[in-house]
Protein backbone atom coordinates (compact mmCIF):
# COMPACT_ATOMS: atom_id res chain seq x y z
CA UNK A 1 0.00 0.00 0.00
CA UNK A 2 1.87 3.52 -0.89
CA UNK A 3 1.89 5.97 1.73
CA UNK A 4 2.37 9.91 1.59
CA UNK A 5 5.79 11.12 3.22
CA UNK A 6 7.78 13.89 3.01
CA UNK A 7 11.19 13.57 1.62
CA UNK A 8 13.74 15.66 3.20
CA UNK A 9 14.90 18.78 1.92
CA UNK A 10 12.36 18.53 -1.10
CA UNK A 11 8.71 19.25 1.16
CA UNK A 12 5.52 19.79 -0.98
CA UNK A 13 6.23 22.33 -3.54
CA UNK A 14 3.64 25.17 -4.81
CA UNK A 15 4.09 27.02 -8.20
CA UNK A 16 1.53 29.72 -9.03
CA UNK A 17 0.84 33.12 -10.60
CA UNK A 18 -1.56 36.00 -9.63
CA UNK A 19 -5.07 35.01 -10.60
CA UNK A 20 -6.01 36.89 -13.99
CA UNK A 21 -9.33 38.70 -15.14
CA UNK A 22 -11.05 36.39 -17.69
CA UNK A 23 -12.60 38.75 -20.40
CA UNK A 24 -14.93 38.24 -23.37
CA UNK A 25 -12.05 37.29 -25.52
CA UNK A 26 -10.87 34.29 -23.20
CA UNK A 27 -14.22 32.58 -23.71
CA UNK A 28 -14.26 29.16 -25.63
CA UNK A 29 -15.19 29.81 -28.64
CA UNK A 30 -18.70 28.39 -30.21
CA UNK A 31 -18.33 25.37 -32.22
CA UNK A 32 -20.32 23.36 -34.24
CA UNK A 33 -19.67 19.36 -32.75
CA UNK A 34 -22.23 17.30 -30.94
CA UNK A 35 -19.01 16.23 -28.97
CA UNK A 36 -15.93 17.92 -28.40
CA UNK A 37 -12.67 18.38 -26.11
CA UNK A 38 -9.46 20.00 -25.74
CA UNK A 39 -6.70 17.89 -24.27
CA UNK A 40 -3.18 18.96 -22.98
CA UNK A 41 -1.29 16.23 -24.24
CA UNK A 42 1.51 16.18 -21.99
CA UNK A 43 -0.72 15.71 -18.73
CA UNK A 44 -4.39 14.25 -20.28
CA UNK A 45 -6.02 17.45 -18.70
CA UNK A 46 -9.05 18.53 -20.31
CA UNK A 47 -9.29 22.26 -21.17
CA UNK A 48 -12.50 22.40 -22.86
CA UNK A 49 -15.10 19.42 -23.04
CA UNK A 50 -18.36 19.33 -24.84
CA UNK A 51 -20.55 16.04 -24.28
CA UNK A 52 -17.08 14.31 -24.38
CA UNK A 53 -18.15 11.24 -22.55
CA UNK A 54 -21.04 10.69 -25.04
CA UNK A 55 -20.85 7.29 -26.75
CA UNK A 56 -21.14 8.20 -31.25
CA UNK A 57 -19.96 6.56 -34.07
CA UNK A 58 -16.47 7.45 -34.81
CA UNK A 59 -15.98 6.50 -38.81
CA UNK A 60 -12.44 6.56 -39.40
CA UNK A 61 -10.68 7.71 -36.99
CA UNK A 62 -11.14 4.16 -35.47
CA UNK A 63 -7.88 3.60 -37.51
CA UNK A 64 -5.83 5.21 -35.47
CA UNK A 65 -6.64 2.32 -33.03
CA UNK A 66 -6.03 -0.11 -35.82
CA UNK A 67 -2.41 1.51 -36.58
CA UNK A 68 -1.47 1.64 -32.90
CA UNK A 69 -2.81 -2.06 -32.44
CA UNK A 70 -0.95 -2.82 -35.76
CA UNK A 71 2.62 -1.11 -34.71
CA UNK A 72 2.70 -2.96 -31.21
CA UNK A 73 1.99 -6.54 -32.51
CA UNK A 74 5.69 -7.31 -33.27
CA UNK A 75 5.65 -7.44 -37.15
CA UNK A 76 8.18 -5.53 -38.85
CA UNK A 77 7.27 -2.44 -41.00
CA UNK A 78 9.27 -4.19 -43.98
CA UNK A 79 7.20 -7.42 -43.76
CA UNK A 80 5.73 -8.32 -47.37
CA UNK A 81 1.81 -8.97 -46.98
CA UNK A 82 0.25 -10.97 -49.85
CA UNK A 83 -3.66 -9.69 -50.30
CA UNK A 84 -6.37 -11.99 -49.43
CA UNK A 85 -9.44 -12.17 -51.86
CA UNK A 86 -11.68 -11.51 -48.72
CA UNK A 87 -9.56 -8.12 -47.76
CA UNK A 88 -10.56 -6.63 -50.88
CA UNK A 89 -13.72 -4.85 -52.56
CA UNK A 90 -14.78 -3.49 -49.23
CA UNK A 91 -17.23 -0.46 -49.41
CA UNK A 92 -15.88 3.03 -49.35
CA UNK A 93 -12.53 4.92 -49.41
CA UNK A 94 -10.14 2.32 -50.42
CA UNK A 95 -6.37 1.69 -52.18
CA UNK A 96 -7.55 -0.71 -54.40
CA UNK A 97 -5.67 -3.88 -53.31
CA UNK A 98 -5.98 -6.65 -55.41
CA UNK A 99 -6.33 -10.05 -54.72
CA UNK A 100 -2.54 -11.97 -54.66
CA UNK A 101 -0.84 -8.37 -54.79
CA UNK A 102 2.21 -7.97 -52.19
CA UNK A 103 2.53 -4.75 -50.09
CA UNK A 104 4.72 -4.37 -46.80
CA UNK A 105 3.18 -3.56 -43.88
CA UNK A 106 4.36 -0.45 -43.74
CA UNK A 107 2.50 0.76 -47.04
CA UNK A 108 -0.72 -0.61 -45.74
CA UNK A 109 -0.07 1.59 -43.09
CA UNK A 110 0.40 4.46 -44.77
CA UNK A 111 -2.29 3.82 -46.96
CA UNK A 112 -5.02 3.13 -43.57
CA UNK A 113 -3.67 6.66 -41.95
CA UNK A 114 -3.35 9.36 -45.00
CA UNK A 115 -5.83 7.63 -47.44
CA UNK A 116 -8.36 5.84 -44.81
CA UNK A 117 -8.39 2.52 -46.98
CA UNK A 118 -10.98 0.79 -45.95
CA UNK A 119 -9.17 -2.62 -47.45
CA UNK A 120 -5.89 -1.54 -46.14
CA UNK A 121 -7.53 -1.92 -42.59
CA UNK A 122 -8.71 -5.46 -43.12
CA UNK A 123 -5.56 -6.59 -44.72
CA UNK A 124 -3.47 -5.28 -40.91
CA UNK A 125 -6.07 -6.83 -39.19
CA UNK A 126 -6.12 -9.87 -40.90
CA UNK A 127 -2.04 -9.99 -41.47
CA UNK A 128 -1.42 -8.74 -37.62
CA UNK A 129 -3.79 -11.16 -36.12
CA UNK A 130 -5.12 -15.00 -36.12
CA UNK A 131 -7.88 -13.18 -37.78
CA UNK A 132 -10.22 -10.03 -38.17
CA UNK A 133 -11.95 -10.89 -35.45
CA UNK A 134 -8.69 -11.65 -33.31
CA UNK A 135 -7.26 -8.41 -34.44
CA UNK A 136 -10.46 -6.35 -33.47
CA UNK A 137 -10.84 -8.03 -29.72
CA UNK A 138 -6.99 -6.98 -29.55
CA UNK A 139 -8.22 -3.19 -30.38
CA UNK A 140 -10.82 -3.85 -27.42
CA UNK A 141 -8.11 -4.80 -25.36
CA UNK A 142 -5.62 -1.99 -25.88
CA UNK A 143 -8.81 0.37 -25.51
CA UNK A 144 -8.93 -1.24 -21.87
CA UNK A 145 -5.81 -0.55 -21.14
CA UNK A 146 -5.49 3.16 -22.18
CA UNK A 147 -8.38 3.65 -19.66
CA UNK A 148 -11.12 4.43 -22.59
CA UNK A 149 -14.54 2.97 -20.70
CA UNK A 150 -16.72 4.91 -23.55
CA UNK A 151 -15.28 2.89 -26.30
CA UNK A 152 -15.91 -0.33 -28.48
CA UNK A 153 -14.54 -1.53 -31.88
CA UNK A 154 -16.30 -4.18 -34.05
CA UNK A 155 -14.25 -3.55 -36.67
CA UNK A 156 -10.75 -1.95 -37.96
CA UNK A 157 -12.48 0.47 -40.33
CA UNK A 158 -14.60 2.31 -38.49
CA UNK A 159 -18.02 1.90 -40.86
CA UNK A 160 -21.07 2.00 -38.68
CA UNK A 161 -21.77 -1.29 -37.18
CA UNK A 162 -22.91 -2.19 -34.02
CA UNK A 163 -21.21 -2.06 -31.07
CA UNK A 164 -18.92 0.06 -32.95
CA UNK A 165 -18.55 3.70 -30.79
CA UNK A 166 -16.29 5.90 -28.72
CA UNK A 167 -16.28 9.08 -27.32
CA UNK A 168 -14.38 12.50 -27.92
CA UNK A 169 -12.13 11.92 -24.54
CA UNK A 170 -11.62 8.44 -25.30
CA UNK A 171 -10.36 9.22 -28.62
CA UNK A 172 -8.12 12.18 -26.68
CA UNK A 173 -6.58 9.54 -25.13
CA UNK A 174 -6.14 7.17 -27.75
CA UNK A 175 -4.14 10.22 -29.77
CA UNK A 176 -1.74 10.58 -26.58
CA UNK A 177 -0.99 7.15 -26.93
CA UNK A 178 -0.52 7.49 -30.69
CA UNK A 179 1.77 10.43 -30.31
CA UNK A 180 3.87 8.64 -27.82
CA UNK A 181 4.40 5.87 -30.30
CA UNK A 182 7.51 7.56 -32.54
CA UNK A 183 6.72 5.83 -35.65
CA UNK A 184 3.15 5.71 -35.80
CA UNK A 185 3.23 10.01 -34.81
CA UNK A 186 5.82 10.29 -37.63
CA UNK A 187 3.06 8.28 -40.40
CA UNK A 188 0.25 10.60 -39.12
CA UNK A 189 1.75 13.66 -40.03
CA UNK A 190 3.04 13.07 -42.94
CA UNK A 191 1.86 15.11 -45.81
CA UNK A 192 2.61 12.63 -48.69
CA UNK A 193 4.49 9.84 -49.61
CA UNK A 194 5.04 7.05 -52.76
CA UNK A 195 5.83 3.88 -51.76
CA UNK A 196 6.06 1.53 -54.41
CA UNK A 197 3.55 2.16 -57.37
CA UNK A 198 1.22 3.94 -54.68
CA UNK A 199 1.26 7.44 -53.60
CA UNK A 200 -0.85 8.74 -50.72
CA UNK A 201 -1.89 12.33 -49.78
CA UNK A 202 -3.30 12.82 -46.18
CA UNK A 203 -6.78 14.04 -46.28
CA UNK A 204 -5.99 16.09 -42.75
CA UNK A 205 -6.17 19.64 -44.27
CA UNK A 206 -5.09 21.01 -41.16
CA UNK A 207 -1.61 19.69 -41.91
CA UNK A 208 -1.46 22.65 -44.83
CA UNK A 209 -4.01 25.18 -42.87
CA UNK A 210 -2.90 25.27 -39.23
CA UNK A 211 0.12 26.42 -37.96
CA UNK A 212 2.28 24.13 -36.12
CA UNK A 213 -0.45 20.80 -36.64
CA UNK A 214 0.95 17.42 -36.12
CA UNK A 215 -1.86 15.04 -37.63
CA UNK A 216 -3.82 12.73 -37.10
CA UNK A 217 -6.88 11.43 -38.66
CA UNK A 218 -10.08 12.35 -40.77
CA UNK A 219 -13.44 10.61 -40.60
CA UNK A 220 -16.37 10.42 -42.04
CA UNK A 221 -19.80 7.96 -42.68
CA UNK A 222 -23.42 9.53 -43.17
CA UNK A 223 -24.71 8.54 -39.79
CA UNK A 224 -21.94 9.71 -37.62
CA UNK A 225 -21.10 12.94 -39.79
CA UNK A 226 -17.65 14.47 -39.86
CA UNK A 227 -14.93 13.29 -36.71
CA UNK A 228 -11.84 14.31 -37.20
CA UNK A 229 -8.68 14.05 -34.43
CA UNK A 230 -6.22 15.99 -34.81
CA UNK A 231 -3.09 17.29 -32.66
CA UNK A 232 -1.12 20.76 -33.11
CA UNK A 233 2.48 22.14 -31.13
CA UNK A 234 3.40 25.66 -30.48
CA UNK A 235 5.18 27.17 -27.65
CA UNK A 236 5.97 24.19 -25.76
CA UNK A 237 2.25 22.87 -25.61
CA UNK A 238 0.99 20.06 -27.48
CA UNK A 239 -2.95 20.25 -27.42
CA UNK A 240 -4.78 17.53 -28.86
CA UNK A 241 -8.67 18.13 -30.30
CA UNK A 242 -11.20 15.73 -30.93
CA UNK A 243 -14.51 16.75 -32.60
CA UNK A 244 -17.40 14.19 -33.25
CA UNK A 245 -20.71 14.81 -35.63
CA UNK A 246 -19.24 18.01 -36.25
CA UNK A 247 -20.16 20.05 -39.45
CA UNK A 248 -17.61 22.68 -39.46
CA UNK A 249 -14.67 20.59 -37.95
CA UNK A 250 -11.82 21.98 -39.65
CA UNK A 251 -13.18 25.39 -38.23
CA UNK A 252 -14.17 24.00 -35.01
CA UNK A 253 -10.62 22.76 -34.57
CA UNK A 254 -8.69 26.14 -35.47
CA UNK A 255 -10.81 27.79 -33.57
CA UNK A 256 -9.85 25.59 -30.11
CA UNK A 257 -6.83 25.42 -30.99
CA UNK A 258 -6.67 29.04 -31.39
CA UNK A 259 -8.24 29.46 -28.19
CA UNK A 260 -6.30 27.04 -25.61
CA UNK A 261 -2.88 28.84 -27.44
CA UNK A 262 -3.86 31.51 -26.52
CA UNK A 263 -5.07 31.32 -22.98
CA UNK A 264 -2.35 28.50 -21.93
CA UNK A 265 1.04 28.71 -21.00
CA UNK A 266 3.27 26.11 -20.87
CA UNK A 267 4.68 25.61 -17.60
CA UNK A 268 7.61 22.65 -16.74
CA UNK A 269 7.00 20.78 -13.67
CA UNK A 270 9.63 18.33 -13.49
CA UNK A 271 12.83 17.76 -15.57
CA UNK A 272 14.50 13.75 -16.32
CA UNK A 273 17.12 13.70 -13.33
CA UNK A 274 16.06 16.80 -11.66
CA UNK A 275 16.82 15.72 -7.86
CA UNK A 276 14.41 16.46 -5.36
CA UNK A 277 15.83 15.00 -1.79
CA UNK A 278 17.07 12.21 -0.23
CA UNK A 279 15.37 9.02 1.46
CA UNK A 280 17.07 7.49 4.51
CA UNK A 281 19.08 4.25 3.70
CA UNK A 282 18.77 0.78 6.09
CA UNK A 283 21.70 -0.96 6.42
CA UNK A 284 24.06 0.80 3.70
CA UNK A 285 27.31 2.48 3.31
CA UNK A 286 26.17 6.03 3.64
CA UNK A 287 22.92 7.28 5.66
CA UNK A 288 20.67 8.39 2.67
CA UNK A 289 20.08 8.02 -1.15
CA UNK A 290 19.30 10.90 -3.40
CA UNK A 291 15.78 10.85 -5.40
CA UNK A 292 15.26 12.17 -9.07
CA UNK A 293 12.78 12.96 -11.46
CA UNK A 294 12.41 9.69 -13.90
CA UNK A 295 10.73 12.53 -16.77
CA UNK A 296 10.05 15.63 -17.81
CA UNK A 297 6.90 17.29 -17.68
CA UNK A 298 4.90 20.31 -19.20
CA UNK A 299 1.62 21.06 -18.48
CA UNK A 300 -0.96 24.11 -20.36
CA UNK A 301 -2.20 26.55 -17.95
CA UNK A 302 -4.46 28.89 -17.61
CA UNK A 303 -3.77 32.33 -15.97
CA UNK A 304 -3.89 32.39 -12.11
CA UNK A 305 -4.00 28.34 -11.69
CA UNK A 306 -1.88 27.00 -9.15
CA UNK A 307 -0.06 23.65 -8.95
CA UNK A 308 0.76 21.20 -6.46
CA UNK A 309 3.09 18.44 -5.52
CA UNK A 310 2.79 15.88 -3.08
CA UNK A 311 5.41 12.81 -3.27
CA UNK A 312 4.21 9.30 -2.87
CA UNK A 313 6.81 7.32 -1.39
CA UNK A 314 6.21 3.29 -1.23
CA UNK A 315 8.02 3.38 1.69
CA UNK A 316 9.56 6.01 3.90
CA UNK A 317 12.99 4.74 4.06
CA UNK A 318 15.09 2.43 1.75
CA UNK A 319 16.69 -0.65 2.55
CA UNK A 320 20.17 -1.35 1.35
CA UNK A 321 21.24 -2.27 -1.73
CA UNK A 322 19.94 0.55 -3.55
CA UNK A 323 20.29 0.18 -6.95
CA UNK A 324 20.28 4.07 -8.96
CA UNK A 325 16.86 4.15 -11.38
CA UNK A 326 15.00 1.71 -9.02
CA UNK A 327 11.45 3.59 -8.52
CA UNK A 328 10.63 4.25 -5.12
CA UNK A 329 7.38 6.50 -5.47
CA UNK A 330 5.99 8.88 -7.80
CA UNK A 331 5.31 12.65 -7.26
CA UNK A 332 1.43 13.40 -7.78
CA UNK A 333 0.48 17.03 -9.25
CA UNK A 334 -2.60 18.75 -8.89
CA UNK A 335 -4.46 21.85 -10.25
CA UNK A 336 -7.01 23.02 -8.39
CA UNK A 337 -6.94 20.53 -6.05
CA UNK A 338 -7.69 17.90 -8.65
CA UNK A 339 -4.73 15.20 -9.73
CA UNK A 340 -3.38 16.27 -12.90
CA UNK A 341 -0.49 14.25 -13.51
CA UNK A 342 2.32 11.85 -12.10
CA UNK A 343 5.42 11.33 -12.59
CA UNK A 344 7.72 8.28 -11.26
CA UNK A 345 10.38 9.06 -8.56
CA UNK A 346 13.68 6.81 -8.70
CA UNK A 347 17.00 6.60 -7.01
CA UNK A 348 19.86 8.79 -8.19
CA UNK A 349 22.55 6.28 -6.68
CA UNK A 350 23.64 3.43 -6.13
CA UNK A 351 23.85 2.68 -2.20
CA UNK A 352 25.95 -0.78 -1.69
CA UNK A 353 25.31 -2.48 1.92
CA UNK A 354 27.44 -1.75 4.90
CA UNK A 355 30.27 -3.81 5.37
CA UNK A 356 27.96 -6.73 6.92
CA UNK A 357 26.36 -6.72 3.80
CA UNK A 358 28.52 -6.28 0.94
CA UNK A 359 28.31 -9.68 -0.39
CA UNK A 360 24.95 -9.39 -0.91
CA UNK A 361 25.03 -5.97 -2.57
CA UNK A 362 28.29 -7.45 -5.34
CA UNK A 363 26.13 -9.78 -6.08
CA UNK A 364 23.61 -8.13 -6.80
CA UNK A 365 25.61 -5.46 -8.99
CA UNK A 366 26.78 -8.52 -10.65
CA UNK A 367 23.46 -9.84 -11.37
CA UNK A 368 22.27 -6.00 -12.82
CA UNK A 369 25.22 -5.68 -15.22
CA UNK A 370 24.75 -9.49 -16.55
CA UNK A 371 21.58 -9.16 -17.50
Amino acid sequence: MKRFFSIALAGVLFWGWMPAVRGEGNSPPRISAASAVLMDADTGRALYEKDSHARRLIASTTKLMTALTALESGHDLDEQVTIDRAWTGVEGSSIYLCPGEKLTLEALLYGLLLRSGNDAALAIAGYCGKDVEDFVAEMNRKAGELGMLDTSFANPNGLDAEGHYSSAWDMALLARACLENEKLADMVSTKSITLGTRTFTNHNKLLWRYEGCIGLKTGYTEKAGRTLVSAARRDGMTLICVTLNAPSDWADHTALFDWGFANCEAQQLSQAGEAIGHLPVSGGLVPTCPIEMEADLTAALFPGEAVQVAWELAEPMLEAPVLAGTKVGEAVYYVDAKETARVALRAGADVPCNLAGASGWLNGLLERFTQ
